[in-house]
């Protein structure tokens, strides 16, 4: 599979290794889509009956730094409710993964989940995967600084398009534990999520590799709603910001204070949505449309976002669906749950 190779060199007063040591941290690029393609991908949804924008778009700097801003308010419970669950079954999470083994962070954004599971299973490395590759890099040079007698690795891919890791992984000898926590998997639709949980079901290959991972629950309507529309606004900012990205990445001139923020729980599909609604008729140029440009008009609604809910019974038959044969789940009925699932027996 096409990719480069860096080794990264140690921000300024760093205490990381000069990057041609052999430890250095390594980022590799692989299997990204190009700038043609992105275009492609963000006009045919917004040229979709149906508008939609991929929520990947979601994430360019200033989104992710509103991003980290919302998950701390107190309307989004998911980190907390995953970090409880952590800490009360870490015995026996502990328990369920394996030592020495090397460790896959999936959509890894800062890592900091990831580290302390690194210590107290003396994990030999990391291998940090993200589309972001400036996150990325500097997440590669926090885990290399804070466990630097690991081997840290990054891949800049998207993952929701296709996973291999295959060759890498092979380098090593050690167990593979496939990390996925914070309910990410919940932006898939079933299918797609069935076919990242198989792909990574595909890189288990000895009894003990593992998944971790943990998945957002249903809750009540007005608590699931709360926690994508807070009071602060700080939600609906983060999903204006995506217009801006749109415009940079298309050129054209969405105007961002037109358009309402709205989350809708959608019960039968037991999922969030997420919209951005026109107050009224925008016209909206779009270079590389056949006609140049699009009216959205006042009330139809762009979809930025589906957030998936599952029920723990539920998702530990996805889980067996992808192929996985011993699942541990680990919920206190609050709405979250976090799994650990091995391969098929």
């Amino acid at each position: 599979m096409p990719q480069s190779v860096v080794r990264l060199a140690p921000q300024t007063n760093s205490h990381l290794p000069p990057p041609d040591r052999v430890d250095a941290p390594r980022l590799l690029v692989r299997d990204i889509a190009s700038p043609a393609a992105l275009r492609a991908e963000l006009l045919a949804g917004l040229l979709a009956e149906a508008p939609t924008i991929a929520p990947k778009h979601l994430y360019d700097g200033q989104g992710a730094a509103l991003y980290d801003a919302l998950v701390r308010l107190d309307e989004y419970l998911p980190p907390r409710l995953e970090a409880a669950l952590f800490q009360r079954h870490r015995a026996a999470i502990l328990q369920a993964l394996p030592q020495a083994a090397q460790w896959i962070d999936l959509g890894c954004g800062d890592g900091a989940k990831a580290r302390p599971w690194l210590r107290a299973t003396g994990a030999r490395r990391y291998v940090g995967v993200d589309i972001a590759p400036d996150w990325l890099a500097d997440t590669l040079r926090r885990t290399a600084a804070d466990a630097p007698e690991l081997d840290v690795v990054g891949v800049v891919t998207d993952f929701s398009r296709s996973l291999d890791l295959q060759a890498l992984l092979g380098e090593s000898s050690a167990p593979r534990v496939f990390f996925y926590p914070g309910s990410s998997i919940g932006n898939f639709e079933r299918s797609q999520a069935l076919a990242l949980l198989k792909a990574v079901r595909g890189h288990l290959h000895g009894p003990a590799d593992r998944l971790f991972i943990g998945v957002d629950g249903v809750k009540a309507e007005p608590v699931l709603v709360a926690a994508y529309d807070d009071a602060l606004g700080v939600t609906a900012a983060f999903n204006r910001n995506v217009l801006r990205a749109v415009n940079r990445a298309l050129g054209s001139d969405f105007d961002p204070r037109a358009f309402d923020h709205q989350a809708v729980f959608d019960r039968e599909a037991s999922r969030i949505e997420m919209r951005l609604v026109p107050r009224r008729d925008q016209l909206v140029r779009l270079p590389g449309a056949p006609e140049g440009e699009r009216c959205f008009e006042a009330g139809q609604p762009l979809v930025t976002e589906h957030s998936h809910k599952w029920a723990t019974a539920a998702f530990a038959d996805l889980l067996r669906d992808a192929g996985f044969g011993r699942v541990l789940p680990f919920d206190d009925g609050e709405g979250y749950a976090v799994f650990v699932a091995g391969a098929m027996s």
